[in-house]
């Protein structure tokens, strides 16, 4: 399965990569987020182990990711390592637009039970995978585009 969510936002790509390559700072600023604890690894290092939480709808939702940190390519990537998205390889890359950057959530899957794969996919990639990188997406669009326009900074 392959998934892939993406947003132009109007403000500097370094800043746009330090916000949402802190995730730290997501439960604060991502109101569909529960939480991040870090299980190895600490925020702002290079590479960490997390468990991740957050809400589809009303349903939560979880799971535990090696979290990849590549600032001198302006990428990071989640590789799932526990829950039904066992497996999934996350690649996040911040592309300058015109005057804008645009910021690209691929998601790629196989699911491990191959027998299941042709249901749980689709199900997982349209019920919960690009419906939580989507509101992801557009609260950090709004956040940083605000600050970039003279609001307030984003702690």
């Amino acid at each position: 399965m392959h998934s892939d969510n993406s947003v132009l936002i109007r403000a500097p790509r370094e800043r746009i990569f330090e916000v949402t390559a802190d995730l730290s700072r997501w439960p604060k600023l991502l109101p569909h987020y529960r939480y991040i604890n870090y299980l190895e690894g600490a925020p702002g290092a290079p590479e960490s182990r997390v468990k991740m939480a957050c809400y589809r709808g009303v349903v939560p939702i979880s799971w535990e990711s090696r979290h990849e940190v590549r600032r001198d390519r302006f990428e990071q990537h989640f590789h799932h390592l526990k829950a039904f998205t066992k497996g999934m390889h996350v690649v996040w890359t911040y592309v300058p637009e015109g005057d804008a950057v645009r910021v690209t959530i691929v998601h790629e899957l196989n699911f491990r039970v191959r027998a299941l794969g042709p249901v749980m996919e689709p199900l997982l990639a349209r019920g919960f995978i690009e419906p939580v990188a989507g509101k992801t997406l557009a609260t950090f669009k709004q956040l940083l585009e605000t600050e970039a326009a003279g609001g307030p900074p984003i702690e």
